[in-house]
């Protein structure tokens, strides 16, 4: 590929501010406590509303609260897989490896923030399989002409630093092989884009050329969507959020203000403040002009109750609208086991949603693995999903010791609350001869 084909290829699709860019970056700023409330304009305006000086800008944590739930809820047990081979799934697993779990939770956040977010996969100097996730925000995909259109390319954009200088470098990704340009990050787009190849590209460490050949058959980017519309977690509650922030924070305003005691003075027999001051501290009296005089003070009246309910309100949509749990003790006490169900429901709902598209994504994973080892593999890749959430474990217990004989010991195991990887516990019971 040209300097000038990538250019023609990177000015179409790999735009410098996208919605998805937009998305992103808001989100993430929701998620570090960063909410706009910080950002509002300061109460400067002191001398027409001298009882309003106090200018709090305290952000909630919902949304870090929200995405957090969902990750724990979804990847504190991270899905299993089944090819129908028994070696191929401990191969998979050790491929995998102990940072499985961690890369879970970093699609899930990375989705939840951007709508998408990727997969990305190669193979290291020794021919071991490496992968990672990309954020949304970073990739640019080109699918083909098709209803079901596959990925034809892969556009990615990324800062780093060469020679400590910061540059901006392009990957351009098929189905054989990888295209890497950059370009200084000083340089702007509008007044002509200045590519150069980039050399030592990160996948081929010491070499003098820009191209990285992979031998994949298609684009090493996996799309891991965290919905059908590809909409982040934040577009359902931002306004609810700012809206708590903005109650709360005039609340603390208001509670702030009302310290100051401003008293009125009428008919003062004084030549200036200081002595009047001076007279109240020392004295505690002041004096006066006959009949004409007297000292009152404005304070300012809270419509406590109408903001409590406001803030009780806004914080119950939060959790409706974003479909999450309220951590609310008094919600839970000794439920049973259909009530803990119930009080999930809606982070049921998202995460069944986001699971959906994960599956696909996954299956995708699994087969790039067994290519890459040459392991058979089964036409549909089974997948098994552990929800971490408050439960019942006592019930949970008795039903699977009530469903032996009725069912067989594999689905009893997987459902059995304390079993959390059913090829280890096989295995023990194999040892012994239990199983």
């Amino acid at each position: 590929m040209t300097i000038d084909e990538a250019k023609q290829m990177i000015k179409k699709y790999a735009p410098e501010i996208s919605p998805v860019i937009l998305k992103e970056m808001t989100a993430r700023r929701y998620y570090d406590m960063q909410n706009d409330v910080l950002f509002q304009k300061e109460n400067k305006n002191t001398e027409e509303t001298p009882l309003r000086t106090a200018d709090n800008r305290v952000p909630s944590a919902f949304f870090p609260l929200l995405v957090d739930q969902k990750a724990a809820y979804m990847f504190s047990y991270p899905p299993l897989f089944d090819t129908g081979y028994e070696d191929t799934d401990k191969q998979i697993a050790e491929v995998l490896g102990d940072g499985f779990p961690r890369i879970c939770k970093r699609l899930c956040k990375a989705a939840s923030f951007a709508g998408i977010a990727w997969l990305h996969y190669w193979t290291d100097g020794r021919g071991g399989f490496r992968y990672t996730v990309i954020p949304g925000a970073q990739v640019s995909p080109v699918y083909t002409q098709e209803a079901d259109g596959a990925l034809q390319y892969a556009v990615r954009m990324y800062e780093t630093v060469l020679d400590g200088e910061g540059c901006i470098v392009y990957e351009i990704w098929d189905d054989t092989e990888c295209h890497a340009f950059m370009r200084a990050a000083r340089d702007s787009v509008d007044d002509g884009l200045r590519l150069y190849p980039m050399f030592a590209a990160p996948y081929d460490a010491g070499g003098r050329v820009n191209i990285y050949r992979h031998g994949f058959g298609r684009p090493p980017f996996i799309p891991f969507a965290n919905n059908d519309r590809q909409a982040s977690d934040l577009e359902r509650v931002k306004g609810l959020i700012d809206t708590y922030d903005k109650t709360y924070n005039g609340f603390a305003n208001d509670l702030e203000d009302i310290q100051e005691v401003i008293m009125v003075l009428s008919g003062y027999s004084g030549t200036d403040l200081a002595g009047f001051l001076e007279n109240l501290k020392k004295y505690k009296t002041v004096k006066i002009d006959d009949g004409e005089g007297g000292v009152s003070t404005l304070n300012i009246d809270i419509p406590v109750e109408a903001r409590e309910k406001m803030l009780s309100i806004t914080e119950k949509a939060i959790f409706t609208q974003g479909q999450g749990v309220n951590p609310d003790p008094q919600r839970f006490g000794n439920a049973s086991g259909v009530a803990l169900k119930f009080l999930y429901s809606l982070l049921e709902l998202k995460a069944g949603d986001m699971q959906t598209e994960f599956s696909a994504g996954f299956s995708v994973l699994v087969r790039a693995i067994c290519a890459h080892l040459g392991l058979p593999c089964s036409s549909t890749v089974g997948q098994t999903w552990t929800r971490n959430c408050v439960r019942n474990d006592e019930e949970l217990a008795s039903i699977a010791v009530q469903s032996v004989g009725l069912l067989s010991k594999d689905t009893i195991l997987r459902n059995h609350p304390f079993v959390e990887n059913i090829l280890t516990e096989t295995e023990k019971l194999e040892r012994e001869g239990k199983y």
